[in-house]
C-alpha cells in the first residue's frame, strides 16, 4: 500500500444479546423467514420485534420477473401488430386481431396492477 487506508463500512455495534428459547422447528420457521427476506435470524427478530417493515426478497423477484414477462408481452404485442400491418388483409379479420391487441393490453394493465400491490404491500 502507498499509505493510503482503505475505507471499510462501519459494522453495527454489538450491543446485549437476547436469549429467545425456541423448540426445532420454531428455529427452523424463523430460519426459513429470515432468509426469505434476505436478513439473519438475528437480524429479522430485531425487525419483528421493533415493528420494522420485512421486505421479502422472494416477493420482489416475483416482481422483478412479471416486469420481464410483462416486457415480452409488450414485444410480442408490437410483433403481431407489426406482421398484420405488413400482411394486412391476410389470414385474421381485423376485428380478431383488433381484440387480440385489447386482450394484450388488458393482459398488462393487470400484471402491472398486481405488481404495484406487491410493492405498495411491503
Amino acid at each position: 500500500m502507498t499509505g493510503e487506508q482503505t475505507s471499510r463500512p462501519k459494522a453495527r455495534r454489538r450491543g446485549k444479546p437476547i436469549e429467545v428459547w425456541v423448540n426445532d422447528e420454531e428455529k427452523e420457521l424463523i430460519t426459513a423467514r429470515a432468509a426469505e427476506a434476505g436478513l439473519s435470524r438475528s437480524g429479522y427478530l430485531r425487525a419483528v420485534g421493533l415493528h420494522y417493515p420485512i421486505r421479502s426478497v422472494v416477493d420482489l423477484a416475483v416482481v422483478s420477473d412479471l416486469a420481464k414477462v410483462n416486457g415480452d408481452l409488450g414485444r410480442v404485442a408490437g410483433l403481431l401488430k407489426l406482421w398484420l400491418t405488413a400482411k394486412r388483409d391476410q389470414g385474421a379479420a381485423a376485428i380478431e386481431v383488433d381484440a387480440i391487441m385489447t386482450e394484450f393490453r388488458r393482459l398488462q394493465v393487470e400484471m402491472l396492477g398486481k405488481m404495484s400491490s406487491i410493492i405498495r404491500a411491503k
